[in-house]
């Protein structure tokens, strides 16, 4: 049990399980945000990939490089929200159709333009940093410390890596 202060300064007593899996019916609407942030993070994984493997033209090797690094950078968290769902005692996504089914991020063919992928890579992170918020607002409802404390690092990376590919992206005035 958790002492918290009510209002009148009376203290009282808020459920609170610190085993694994936790065993409130609250934990079930955080494993259901963790596991549309991880279909998400899968599809722009992808993506990701598809971009790197398919970039051309004279900006080839920054983003080629940069590219590999934020699909990296992915990989580890899919992995991190995977298990974080397993700590619940449930069962991520585990399969393309469901992660293409309940993703918000869209697949897209391989012949973008180097401008017009990073123009979809700053799209994702706009839709991540939502489903991130989304994960972090449920999470903490429930003072579920484990997910809040994931999810903010996962939205500095996005946050920053949204300021370099725009800043890379933006035309010279």
């Amino acid at each position: 049990m958790l002492d918290t202060m009510s209002k009148n300064g009376q203290a009282k007593q808020k459920k609170r399980s610190f085993k694994l899996g936790y065993e409130s019916e609250d934990a079930a609407n955080v494993v259901e945000k963790l596991n549309l942030l991880l279909a998400n993070y899968e599809v722009h994984y992808q993506k990701l990939r598809n971009f790197h493997w398919n970039v051309v033209g004279p900006d080839f090797f920054d983003i080629h490089e940069k590219l590999e690094e934020q699909y990296n950078f992915t990989k580890e968290a899919i992995d991190v929200i995977a298990e974080r769902i397993r700590i619940f005692g449930k069962r991520p996504f585990s399969t393309f159709k469901e992660f293409l089914d309940n993703s918000e991020i869209q697949e897209v063919p391989a012949d973008f333009k180097s401008s017009e992928m990073i123009t979809e890579v700053l799209n994702d992170f706009e839709i991540l940093l939502t489903h991130l918020t989304e994960t972090y607002d449920e999470a903490a409802e429930i003072g579920d410390i484990g997910t809040t404390h994931m999810v903010e690092e996962f939205m500095q990376n996005v946050e920053i890596k949204y300021w370099m590919f725009a800043s890379f992206n933006k035309s010279e005035a």
